[in-house]
């Protein structure tokens, strides 16, 4: 059984807290453009034109929600490529910046490249104890040099008309940018599409 209470130090900076919560919002839709809140502002979306989720800000009040993402955060560490962990520099060498995510080699022959991930980056201290505290890692955890790493979509909300002012909401799902699906999309996190890959052995990289 996983002690969680003892995590709680271990926090990953893109983790959610129990004091965080979703922000009153209607979503409602705007014909031929999409879906947006009734009392949207410039802050409500992203420079693609995509909606976010609104989520209050009180990093560290509370309990640590693990599992679940802090929207502004996660994008803020995406974007900036910062460790998702500790919010430092991520770690960048000449083979790329570096990732720590579930092993599923066994996806495609040339897994990770084209692979779409909204985890952020890591530094090195932190990859070495993720991979040894976080319960989700423990089952099976690869590192990874991406020599490219593109901000291509997001992870959200879809939804869909319904011919009145309140769209349906469908479920969770992942989209391009360039997608139309994108419109109806109320994002929770930023993903980047990563290329140029080498998978890096936990060990070599605790070596370091």
């Amino acid at each position: 059984m996983t002690n969680y209470a003892a995590l709680v130090p271990y926090t990953p900076y893109v983790n959610a807290w129990s004091d965080e919560h979703d922000q009153p919002a209607t979503v409602i839709e705007r014909p031929g453009a999409g879906i947006g809140y009734a009392d949207e502002t410039l802050y409500d979306r992203d420079r693609h034109g995509v909606l976010w989720q609104r989520v209050a800000v009180n990093q560290g009040a509370g309990e640590p929600n693990f599992g679940k993402v802090h929207p502004f955060r996660q994008r803020r560490a995406m974007r900036r490529l910062l460790c998702g962990v500790c919010a430092g520099p991520a770690d960048r060498t000449d083979e790329g910046v570096l990732w720590l995510v579930r092993d599923y080699r066994d996806d495609w022959p040339d897994w990770p490249n084209r692979m779409g991930v909204d985890e952020p980056p890591v530094c090195v201290g932190c990859a070495r104890r993720a991979s040894r505290m976080c319960p989700e890692l423990r089952q099976g955890a690869v590192a990874i040099r991406a020599g490219r790493y593109p901000i291509a979509g997001v992870t959200g909300l879809l939804y869909r008309t319904t011919g009145t002012r309140f769209p349906r909401l469908v479920g969770g799902h992942q989209v391009p940018y360039d997608d139309p699906a994108a419109r109806w999309t109320q994002a929770v996190k930023i993903l980047r599409k990563l290329g140029d890959c080498r998978v890096v052995p936990l060990d070599e990289l605790c070596r370091t």
